[in-house]
């Protein structure tokens, strides 16, 4: 059975493996420890809500949103940034489970939705969302600036 609930301190250990899995996917380098930090700190800063899936009291999955706001809608909206299931454990439906919890919050705080961006390649990824109700946007594009690779940056840091 798939229980989702708020990761407590001694859940942070095993989160981070799979916080640390999750950023590799992404192309990053293995940091388990920086990981572990990152998510303590976000838990203990109360800055995101993280909600984990668990099944015999190993953890399979997560979600990690962060608020943000529409200064036009007037209302907080829920950046659903960071979701990802156990290779070993998809296809049993935690992914879903994760994303109507997500739903839980966003009605449970009065949000105005849940906004969410995935790789264009992530078909699968793509698929569950518009079965969950996503939309997805052809109205607007996004757009990234990245500190670390700006040239006035790169002077004033050396």
């Amino acid at each position: 059975m798939i229980q989702i609930h708020h990761p407590k301190p001694q859940n942070l250990p095993e989160l981070a493996l799979l916080f640390d899995t999750y950023r590799i996917f992404y192309g990053q380098k293995s940091d388990v420890d920086s990981a572990y930090l990152f998510l303590k700190e976000r838990m203990k800063k109360k800055e995101s809500e993280i909600f984990i899936a668990s099944i015999e009291k190993k953890i399979a999955g997560f979600v990690q949103l962060y608020p943000i706001f529409t200064s036009v809608g007037m209302k907080r909206l829920w950046l659903l940034n960071d979701l990802y299931v156990d290779e070993t454990m998809r296809g049993k439906g935690i992914a879903k489970k994760l994303i109507e919890r997500c739903k839980v919050l966003a009605h449970k705080t009065n949000a105005k939705g849940l906004f969410l961006q995935t790789q264009n390649t992530n078909q699968k990824a793509q698929e569950l969302y518009t079965k969950m109700g996503f939309s997805k946007d052809t109205d607007f594009s996004d757009y990234y600036w990245n500190r670390e690779d700006d040239a006035i940056t790169k002077a004033t840091e050396s």
